[in-house]
């Protein structure tokens, strides 16, 4: 299987590049299935039904979120119905909507996307690790599901590199949400999960995380609340990771960083 992760969507920005860029990915690099983090879409806070609509007309199979899955109160109800928008899987029992589903592609493969938070520097939810095992235990990697993709959502670089070698050889690939910032360690674990701490934002980089430099940056330096964050508005950048993988076994065989559109060097 050939799978597409892109990392968080910030604002316009991030929407238009990725609506832009996902249905040209899909004919060129063959792809059976695209995921996106979505937790930011909606002006750098959160999405809305309707953005979650044009991600899905632009060829998104799976949207995934993470400390900012509520900012928009119009999405209780939708993610409780949508079971293609996932919230982390370790939030308390009780919580509407999934954290992780099978999916089947136009080919009939079975793909499992989980979606897990975790706790250094977060919300303090439930054991990202159970939450993981738990779900895995349903699944057999290669048998009852051709690729496991988990998108690990997290802060400290430490917890989500532990993540990964905690499912390795268990999943197709553990690939990091959260920083906005790409990192430069995309590579296939010993037991066969490819891996990348974080594939980095889908947005404007010409900016502080996706959001307007001047108003960011003025809190660092004032140390005083100012005018609300909004997202950066300049063109944006796609940022990914694109993972093949053994359709026998379900394991790894390549994973690669794409950044497309932008300020930051190209990379497909």
């Amino acid at each position: 299987m050939k799978v597409l992760f892109c990392g968080d969507i910030v604002g316009r920005a991030g929407r238009d590049v990725v609506i832009k860029e996902v249905p040209r990915l899909r004919r060129e690099l063959g792809l059976d299935f695209v995921a996106v983090n979505g937790e930011n879409a909606a002006a750098g806070f959160g999405i809305t039904a309707k953005i979650c609509g044009e991600l899905h007309a632009a060829g998104v199979d799976c949207i995934t979120t993470g400390n900012h899955a509520w900012d928009q109160r119009e999405i209780i109800p939708y993610i409780a119905q949508d079971k293609r928008l996932l919230r982390p899987i370790n939030f308390p029992p009780g919580t509407p909507g999934w954290g992780a589903n099978l999916f089947q592609t136009a080919r009939g493969q079975k793909i499992v996307v989980i979606n897990v938070m975790c706790r250094l520097f977060m919300d303090a939810l439930d054991d990202p690790f159970r939450g993981v095992d738990a779900e895995l235990a349903k699944y057999t990697l290669g048998s009852t599901a051709n690729f496991i993709l988990v998108d690990v959502h997290g802060e400290a670089t430490s917890e989500k590199q532990s993540v990964g070698h905690y499912c390795d050889g268990r999943v197709s690939a553990v690939l990091g949400s959260h920083s906005h910032v790409p990192t430069a360690d995309s590579w296939i674990l010993p037991g066969g999960t490819a891996y990348q701490t974080d594939v980095g934002m889908c947005g404007d980089y010409d900016s502080v995380i996706g959001m307007k430099k001047e108003s960011a940056v003025q809190r660092f330096v004032r140390k005083v609340p100012g005018e609300r964050l909004a997202p950066a508005e300049g063109e944006g950048t796609l940022c990914a990771a694109v993972v093949e993988s053994d359709d026998r076994t379900g394991l790894a065989t390549a994973v690669r960083p794409i950044r497309l559109g932008g300020r930051l060097p190209q990379a497909l």
